[in-house]
């Protein structure tokens, strides 16, 4: 891994989370999407590991005291994409078919379109997923392009879902390097890996979460993008059932990062 500075033999550390062993139910059941983070989190914090690679948007708002993202590299495409193949679109789904995710954010976005839609829990990993659209098992699945694209996968999607449709999560298609605050050596290695402007739109991002103290029981979304100078947030949050959605979309001038959090957490307080 060469970008990493200087000479440094890695060691990869399985580690199966709770959220990889319970597939039966939805996340919002089983206490949200930190039970992808919390047993990597101890590795980190008994010094069996010495940082870990995380998909941001499964990151709470709040980490432990002695841990820090040391390191956002440069982002993955954030869409969402539908994969149904026998309609291939959206739009091309008959009244009354069966949408499947595990994603209220999701699931709300995509029913204010199409009401008509059935929308069916499904969980597993992107394979796993994948077997079960083409089993038959829905109509139709929406994933993130990003883990499509990660594992070569991303001919699969019929469909990419612009932010119109179906705005991104937090932190979608990012990557957050968690490790332990007082390792400076660690700080070090990865610092060529990190990605100013994805970090800085991963930052207002996450302010919008913190300021909503948003989960996986809560239909919520944020995507920021540069534009020019500026920086594009765009959010919503609604209730579990989809009602009350409250949305936003504001510009800035282009801001450090400490700057993006606190922009974000001023648009967050105004979904409040």
């Amino acid at each position: 891994m060469a970008r990493l500075g200087g000479e440094h033999e890695l060691v990869e550390k399985q580690v199966t989370t709770s959220g990889d062993r319970i597939q039966d139910r939805p996340l919002s059941e089983v206490g949200g999407k930190g039970l992808f983070v919390k047993e990597i989190e101890e590795a980190l914090l008994d010094g069996s590991a010495d940082f870990a690679v995380h998909s941001i948007k499964d990151v709470p708002a709040v980490l432990p005291e002695k841990l820090h993202i040391a390191c956002i590299p440069s982002r993955e495409d954030p869409r969402d994409v539908l994969v149904s193949p026998k309609y291939g679109t959206l739009e091309k789904l008959p009244k009354g078919a069966t949408l499947g995710t595990s994603s209220l954010r999701r699931a709300v976005a995509l029913l204010a379109l199409r009401p008509d839609l059935k929308v069916v829990p499904i969980r597993g990993n992107v394979d796993t997923r994948l077997r079960k659209v083409d089993a038959g098992e829905a109509d139709a699945i929406v994933l993130a392009r990003a883990g499509l694209v990660r594992l070569g996968l991303e001919a699969r999607a019929t469909q990419v879902l612009e932010p119109d449709v179906s705005l991104p999560a937090v932190g979608q298609g990012a990557l957050g390097i968690e490790a332990r605050i007082a390792d400076a050596n660690v700080a070090a290695a990865l610092a060529p890996l990190h990605d100013l402007e994805t970090a800085t739109c991963v930052a207002a991002e996450r302010g919008v979460m913190a300021a909503l103290e948003g989960d996986c029981k809560t239909p919520l979304a944020a995507y920021a993008r540069r534009v020019g100078d500026v920086m594009e947030l765009a959010a919503f949050i609604a209730e579990p059932d989809g009602t009350k959605m409250r949305r936003a979309r504001e510009r800035t001038p282009w801001p450090n990062e400490k700057d993006a959090a606190a922009f974000g957490r001023e648009i967050g307080m105004r979904l409040k």
